[in-house]
């Protein structure tokens, strides 16, 4: 959370924003830039799939970033990233199909973990080895 100098409490009443308005949920500091975000899914999952990074060509917003990934079954995709969350929108690096109706996950593991049996297997050995190690780790 970013921090403000301002107290919340000396802010107007009227600022612009209606309960009911589409911003009822939202939250001005927390606006995200999906770069960064899409950086930090990029680095999250690397080590499971074979090749994976942000798209240098499509356009890096605010509210939208894209994220090519290559799975270990040699499989391409172009990953839209937005607050919804993720989801297939070209079955090639930087390319968008509008036609492509794909559902959105919620998190880079579900999404993957549909598309690649090979994901899977590599994050739930990473995932035991862990595990393992913090057993070890406590027992000592």
């Amino acid at each position: 959370r970013m921090e403000t100098d301002c107290n919340p409490m000396e802010l107007p009443d009227n600022t612009g924003f209606e309960e009911d308005s589409d911003y009822g949920d939202f939250e001005g500091t927390d606006v995200k830039d999906m770069r960064l975000e899409a950086e930090a899914v990029v680095n999250d999952v690397l080590f499971a799939v074979s090749n994976m990074f942000v798209s240098k060509t499509l356009p890096c917003a605010e509210d939208v970033a894209y994220i090519n990934v290559e799975t270990r079954e040699r499989n391409r995709y172009c990953l839209e990233l937005t607050e919804a969350g993720l989801r297939v929108v070209a079955y090639d690096f930087d390319q968008t199909d509008d036609r492509l109706q794909t559902p959105y996950h919620e998190t880079v593991y579900s999404l993957l973990d549909s598309l690649s049996p090979a994901y899977r297997e590599v994050f739930g050995n990473a995932l035991l080895q862990r595990l393992e190690a913090l057993k070890r780790e406590s027992q000592s």
